[in-house]
C-alpha cells in the first residue's frame, strides 16, 4: 500500500504537465500569428511607387538616412510643393558647401528656403526638432519625405510630436526596392524586420504617453538606415 501511494502522485502530476505544456505551445502559436499578422500589416502600408502628394503643404520635411530622400525633397520644393524644407538629421560634420555640391542644380533654394536640422539623431529627435521649426515658422501641413519602410514610424512619431499640424507623406522607394521583391534579398528582409520591431516599440511608447504613462526614455536606435546597394547577380550576398 505504501509504495502504491508513493507512485500515484507522478501519475497524477502527468495531465497538469499536459496542460502546461498544451497552454505553452497556443500561447507561442498565438505570440507567432500575431507578429506575423503585424508584420504582414506593417508590409502592406509600404508603397511600392513614387506618387506626387496630392496636395501642396506649407512646409516640407525629410528625414535623411536614405538614398535620394534629400534630392526627391528638393524637387518638391522647386515644383511648389511647399514654401520652406527642413533637412533634419543632417551630420554636424556636414558643411552647408557639402550638401550645395550634391545638389548643385538647386543652389538658389538651398540659399533661400531651405534649413538644416544638425541635433536629429533618431526618429524621434527628428519629429522634436519638426515640431520645432514648424511651430516658429506658424507651418499647419507638412509634407514629410522619407523611405517607403521608414515611412509608418516617421509618421507615428511626427503625429505625437505635432498633433496640430496636418502630415502628407511623400515616400522615397529605392531602385532596389522596384528591382526585385523584397523577400528574395536577405540583407532587405533584416531591413523589414528590424524597422517593424522600431515601428512596434514606438507605437507602444506613443500609446503609453497618450494615457499619460511616458516611462520610456528616448529610444534608443540607429540613425535611419537605407536599403541595401544593388548587387550583381553573381555577388555572394545572393
Amino acid at each position: 500500500m505504501s509504495l502504491a501511494t508513493d507512485q500515484n502522485p507522478p501519475e497524477a502530476s502527468r495531465p497538469r504537465r499536459g496542460r502546461l505544456r498544451a497552454t505553452l505551445v497556443a500561447a507561442l502559436a498565438i505570440v507567432f500569428v500575431g507578429t506575423a499578422a503585424g508584420f504582414a500589416g506593417f508590409i502592406a502600408q509600404l508603397r511600392g511607387a513614387e506618387s506626387k502628394p496630392a496636395g501642396h503643404a506649407d512646409g516640407i520635411v525629410v528625414l535623411t538616412g536614405g538614398s535620394s530622400r534629400v534630392s526627391d525633397a528638393m524637387e518638391l520644393l522647386a515644383d511648389g510643393y511647399g514654401r520652406r524644407l527642413l533637412i533634419s538629421g543632417v551630420r554636424p560634420t556636414n558643411g552647408a558647401s557639402d550638401i550645395s555640391r550634391s545638389l548643385s542644380d538647386n543652389q538658389s533654394l538651398l540659399s533661400c528656403c531651405v534649413d538644416l536640422d544638425r541635433s536629429a539623431v533618431n526618429t524621434r529627435s527628428n519629429a522634436a526638432e519638426t515640431r520645432r521649426w514648424a511651430h516658429e515658422r506658424g507651418f499647419k501641413s507638412l509634407i514629410v519625405v522619407t523611405s517607403n519602410y521608414h515611412m509608418p514610424r516617421a509618421i507615428v512619431e511626427l503625429s505625437h510630436a505635432m498633433p496640430d499640424i496636418e502630415l502628407i507623406p511623400f515616400a522615397v522607394v529605392a531602385d532596389k526596392w522596384r528591382d526585385e521583391p523584397w523577400w528574395t534579398n536577405g540583407a532587405t528582409v533584416r531591413l523589414l524586420l528590424s524597422e517593424y520591431v522600431k515601428y512596434v516599440a514606438a507605437e507602444v511608447r506613443v500609446r503609453l504617453a497618450d494615457v499619460g504613462l511616458d516611462l520610456v526614455p528616448e529610444f534608443a536606435e540607429q540613425p535611419t538606415g537605407s536599403l541595401p546597394t544593388h548587387r550583381p547577380a553573381t555577388a555572394e550576398a545572393n
